[in-house]
């Protein structure tokens, strides 16, 4: 579908940044963002794609009360061959709408979103970057508008994509990350929502991670809501073990987000051989392998990190390190071939790649 298309103004337009490796993560946006609206009349229309500037909301905006919202997180890559490729982009379109219909934002045309997303980062395809370790940060967000207070489903909507230029997740790159395992704070519980992209998750994570982060660690491994026992997923990814029988990560249960990177990683290793299990596994059952030299690895996965390898579990007031502190071999293999994979520089056996321009 065409889509209309209105540029920035030349004299208006953001400049790219030259050194691209001072891009940090989340900090600079593209010139174009791409908006669909939606009312209970006319339900989704008016798609375009117009200069990135700020929104305009009433102050009784049902997101401003009522967080009611659904987002993605993906990565448009340059190849060698300055190719622009987009990672298993299909699945996070379809993720988004499952978020959607368990908020009760109506369904949204997917093929729609789906090209518009494509034709904005070729409108913008400058931004993308070319610098090893660097992408082109893609955020679809749908948001509910109609100005009420109450607590119902909104009758207005906007879907918005945006774009912008990013570097690697953590500061110091593909390096081991110190983790502190949460017992006080939950996050989700079962029968709730923590297995969707939307602003609640995230929220509720944040004091737990500002917590460790003054004690100097990364990220927050959660534990279920329930008994505080059973490991579910980190901060910004999910998590894995790699045992010396056995790579094992948290089932999929509503408590946690189904990643895209993790699905990839299932995938991945299932093929080399490995036992994979998708299994409840408990903290104490964690800190016995690490003792009894059982645990080999530990690593995260997802989207902005893809995968990141994890030195140290901190629980109880006591520190247990990783793989003497490095980077295990299977967790970089993985990095490895995720990463030749997304950069289009090795053979892509799952068809997870899709060039666009």
């Amino acid at each position: 579908m065409e889509i209309p298309v209105i540029k920035v103004n030349p004299a208006m337009a953001k400049q790219k940044l030259i050194d691209e490796s001072k891009l940090g993560f989340g900090v600079y946006m593209s010139n174009h963002m791409f908006k669909l609206d939606y009312t209970a009349e006319d339900n989704w229309h008016n798609p375009r794609i117009e200069p990135y500037a700020p929104l305009q909301l009433y102050p009784a905006a049902a997101i401003l009360h009522y967080a009611q919202e659904a987002f993605e997180g993906l990565k448009a890559y340059r190849s060698k061959k300055s190719e622009i490729l987009l990672f298993r982009p299909w699945e996070n379109i379809k993720r988004m709408s499952r978020t959607c219909g368990q908020l009760c934002i109506p369904a949204y045309p997917e093929e729609l979103v789906y090209d518009a997303m494509k034709q904005l980062i070729i409108v913008d395809k400058d931004w993308v970057p070319s610098s090893p370790g660097t992408s082109l940060y893609v955020r679809p967000n749908i948001i509910a508008t109609e100005p009420f207070l109450g607590v119902r489903p909104s009758n207005e909507y906007l879907l918005y994509i945006i774009t912008g230029p990013v570097g690697p997740y953590y500061p110091e790159g593909f390096a081991p990350v110190k983790i502190m395992v949460e017992d006080t704070y939950i996050r989700a519980a079962p029968g709730g929502i923590g297995e969707s992209k939307t602003a609640g998750n995230y929220a509720a994570s944040l004091k737990a991670q500002v917590e460790a982060n003054e004690k100097g660690f990364n990220q927050v491994l959660w534990l279920d809501g329930r008994e505080r026992k059973y490991i579910e997923e980190v901060g910004t990814m999910n998590i894995f073990f790699k045992f010396k029988d056995e790579l094992v990560t948290a089932p999929l249960g509503g408590t946690i987000l189904p990643g895209i990177t993790r699905n990839s990683i299932i995938t991945i290793t299932k093929d080399m051989g490995l036992n994979v299990q998708e299994r409840q596994i408990t903290i104490d059952e964690v800190i016995d392998k690490i003792r009894s030299g059982e645990l080999e690895e530990v690593f995260g996965s997802g989207t902005a990190a893809i995968v990141s390898p994890v030195s140290v579990l901190h629980y109880k007031g006591q520190g247990y390190e990783i793989s003497d502190g490095q980077t295990g071999p299977l967790t970089q293999k993985l990095f490895d071939q995720l990463i030749a994979i997304q950069y289009g520089e090795a053979e892509d056996p799952y068809g997870w790649m899709e060039i666009i321009t």
